[in-house]
């Protein structure tokens, strides 16, 4: 098995030679080709969106897709929480507010975020920088596990999460407001929106803001510093004009987040309990972005082109108002997709992206130096239907390019690290399988490639990283990191019980990993960024029964499990602990105004995580009940529904293994009641 990888490793991470270079014109040629064909007829909307629309059981990827409806039934603190109610998902948290998904037991740049169909770079390098995105205004969200850096580019080498943006469907306007309420932080959530749509034209716009005090953990012991605020935007317009359908959005955010540090106590006094003020060391966030997709319809295919801009503002506040870290990420990002019905077995989806990023420091405080990073990747995809079978196929190539510059005191006289500029190229494939012998039963095998250039903190950083009090170097060294992922599931879906298995084997060349030294820079321990070849693999359980002799009642099983291993026996960090989650939801329809009442009733036991990495540690189990109930009211022109929901009912005092908070001796969120009511009606 190891020598398969080894000659898939080195077909794949081959120099560039001509054969290579005109295969990639090849591929990008058509887009522009058949481009100046006429139109013909849209697809139809479908489950998923994927590599293309597509019904779950009709490709061999592992999708799973995730409604706002089922979002707000579970009332998250954000949209990471949100995600980590399902199998195989956790998240590593710094606190409440700063947190961020772990898929599979990859986080950060192995994790590709899509927002509006084009990537969202919130400059998740750093552990304590949170995904940062709301729920509010979306339709749905999809996850994509495994590598698809085939027709995504970079850092997809472990997931997707594929955010989408609710669009207006009935002609109409429509107002909508929605609040919660969180006894543990003190804290509201409010969003109030507003869209119209008339025949071909729509608009929305939506306002919204959340604010949350310190969390107290199961002693009811105040967590100081963990309070955060946010205040949020959004607005789009979109038409559908004979062959031209286009949909615009813009998304500002403006965030601040109380951070935490160890020692934190010693030099921050507390302040009364209900206080929102931001007067201790926080982060700073706005987040802009624009963006435009457009579909084309042409004789007998599809052209989509994408584009847009995001402005990343970073600051951190020590306290008191000085700001010491300021910088910016600016990105520019292009997307052009072709997909074509070649005749009834054989789809074809053609796909160029380019994406432009710069890095500016504007503060006293330097973690990563000002850089400039380019991004171009062409890739080909096939989907063959044959009867019960769905084979899909792809092959693609991508150039990445980083240059730095010399920065401030990161580069001063006698630092290690000074400004370099590096290029990287590559190719990717994919190849799967969806088999439906039957109209219930479905089997899916689907192995592919990933691959990520090191970020700019494993490749440059020199310097004290405050949040842990440790000294961390980078190396410029750094190989491109690739993996090749096998997933095989199993799925078994009747209007009684679902049943659903998979299984995955994930291999690394070159991980990059933090490893501590015996090096010392004045007190601090020394840490340096190192690669090793690595892997994980694990699976997932779901299971869900409806009993015929009482209707109503749901009954769900799942289980995820990931091991990390690095090619010298160590673990991994930040692999999370085996889950088992169990739950019995009872759901009546009263009458016609009574649409819907629901109790869920769950329990989470997370397994103790005894593998820990080199400066982790173990951490124990713990089991949390939670009950998520609603009540929906529908009128003639406006529904109602209201939700409360209990967590961590029993107030257990528990350290998950992804928090890093306890290493700082803090624990994770004791009991907390949310109370929501969100009402929707014509104008």
């Amino acid at each position: 098995m190891n020598q398969f990888y080894v000659s898939l490793n080195a077909i794949l991470c081959e120099p560039i030679c001509k054969k290579t270079i005109i295969g990639c014109l090849m591929l990008a040629a058509p887009i522009f080709i058949f481009a100046q064909s006429d139109s013909a007829q849209l697809m139809p909307q479908v489950v998923v969106t994927g590599f293309q629309p597509n019904k779950i059981k009709n490709t061999s990827l592992n999708i799973q897709s995730y409604s706002l409806n089922k979002i707000n039934e579970r009332n998250p603190f954000n949209l990471s929480d949100a995600l980590a109610k399902l199998p195989g998902i956790s998240q590593m948290t710094t606190g409440n507010a700063i947190s961020k998904p772990v898929i599979r037991g990859l986080y950060g740049n192995r994790i590709l975020v899509l927002t509006s169909g084009l990537r969202f770079d919130n400059q998740q390098w750093q552990d304590e920088h949170g995904l940062g995105l709301s729920q509010m205004g979306i339709d749905r969200v999809e996850i994509i596990k495994g590598p698809a850096s085939l027709l995504y580019g970079s850092d997809a080498l472990g997931a997707v999460i594929n955010i989408i943006e609710t669009v207006p469907i009935e002609n109409a306007t429509i107002a909508d407001i929605s609040s919660q309420l969180f006894t543990n932080t003190l804290g509201t959530i409010t969003d109030v929106g507003l869209n119209h749509k008339n025949n071909r034209q729509w608009w929305k716009v939506h306002i919204g803001a959340e604010s949350h005090t310190d969390y107290s953990d199961g002693n009811n012991t105040r967590v100081l510093n963990s309070r955060n605020n946010s205040y949020i935007l959004k607005a789009g317009y979109g038409f559908n004009k004979n062959k031209w359908t286009q949909e615009n959005n813009y998304n500002f955010s403006y965030n601040n987040f109380g951070f935490i540090i160890d020692s934190l106590t010693t030099f921050f006094t507390a302040d009364e309990r209900r206080t929102r003020k931001m007067s201790g060391p926080h982060h700073i966030v706005m987040l802009n972005m624009l963006n435009s997709q457009n579909t084309f319809q042409l004789k007998h295919s599809l052209l989509k082109i994408n584009a847009g801009l995001q402005s990343n503002s970073r600051k951190e506040d020590e306290g008191g108002g000085s700001i010491s870290l300021n910088m910016h990420l600016f990105s520019a990002l292009e997307n052009i997709r072709w997909e074509k019905e070649l005749n009834k077995i054989t789809s074809v989806v053609l796909n160029q992206q380019l994406t432009f990023e710069n890095n500016t420091n504007y503060g006293g405080r330097i973690i990563i130096p000002d850089a400039n990073l380019a991004e171009a990747n062409l890739a080909g995809y096939l989907k063959f239907r044959l009867n019960k079978f769905i084979l899909e196929a792809g092959a693609g190539c991508n150039f990445k390019y980083i240059k730095t510059f010399s920065t401030n005191t990161l580069n001063d006289p006698g630092k290690i690290i000074q400004p370099f500029t590096k290029n990287n190229f590559t190719g990717n494939m994919m190849l799967g399988m969806a088999y439906n012998p039957d109209p219930i039963l479905t089997i899916k095998i689907n192995s592919a490639s990933g691959f990520r250039s090191p970020n700019l903190a494993e490749l440059s950083s020199n310097g004290l990283h405050e949040g842990v009090f440790r000294y961390e170097i980078g190396d410029p060294t750094l190989k491109l990191e690739q993996n090749i992922n096998t997933d095989i599931s199993l799925e078994v879906n009747h209007r009684q019980y679902y049943i659903s298995g998979s299984v995955f084997y994930n291999y690394f060349f070159n991980y990059v990993y933090l490893a501590p030294t015996n090096e010392l820079f004045y007190t601090y321990h020394v840490f340096r960024y190192k690669q090793q070849d690595a892997k994980l693999y694990g699976a997932e359980l779901n299971f869900l029964v409806k009993p015929v002799m009482f209707p109503g009642v749901e009954w769900k099983e799942s289980f995820s499990s990931t091991t990390g291993i690095l090619k010298n026996g160590q673990n991994l960090p930040f692999i999370p602990a085996y889950k088992l989650l169990s739950s019995i939801r009872f759901e009546k329809q009263l009458n016609r105004k009574l649409r819907k009442l629901f109790i869920d009733p769950e329990w989470l036991y997370v397994f103790r995580q005894d593998k820990p990495a080199q400066f982790e540690t173990s951490t124990g189990g713990y089991g949390l009940l939670n009950i998520h109930s609603g009540l929906e009211f529908k009128g003639k022109s406006h529904n109602w529904i209201f939700g409360l929901s209990a967590n961590n009912i029993t107030n257990t005092l528990y350290a998950d293994h992804l928090s890093r908070l306890k290493y700082y001796g803090l624990y994770n969120q004791g009991i907390n009641f949310i109370l929501s009511a969100r009402r929707s009606f014509r104008l």
